[in-house]
């Protein structure tokens, strides 16, 4: 069983900065890569970034490329999802997910962060 914990998010004035958390823990064995993804309220569900759980090739979705970065901490078993230059439109509930090795599409979900972007 593997958990995924977000957390991180919050208000903040566009321009502005947050460190989003992916705390994952349990039995990590099979754990290909790990992603964020977002919703804003009356959109799906929408890519962010991923990375893969050796901390390799990170990936972004060309509407945060060059704003977000994203790592891991392999001994905590963290990833990060730092966001710079925020604007009005990154408002949305902040995923964490994980794709296992042999598998088409990432499967499990965390709770969520909220980040909130003022304009």
């Amino acid at each position: 069983q593997v958990h995924l914990v977000e957390s991180g998010g919050g208000l903040v004035q566009a321009g502005g900065s947050l460190r989003l958390s992916c705390v994952i823990s349990g039995n990590t064995d099979r754990i290909y890569a790990v992603g964020w993804f977002r919703q804003a309220p009356g959109k799906e569900r929408e890519f962010v970034s991923s990375i893969t759980w050796t901390g390799n090739y990170p990936y972004y979705d060309d509407s945060v490329k060059g704003r977000f970065t994203i790592s891991k901490d392999n001994a905590e078993n963290t990833v990060y999802l730092q966001m710079t230059s925020l604007k009005s439109e990154d408002t949305a509930l902040y995923y964490c997910t994980k794709r296992d090795r042999g598998a088409s599409d990432f499967d499990l979900w965390g709770q969520g962060t909220q980040v909130t972007v003022s304009s």
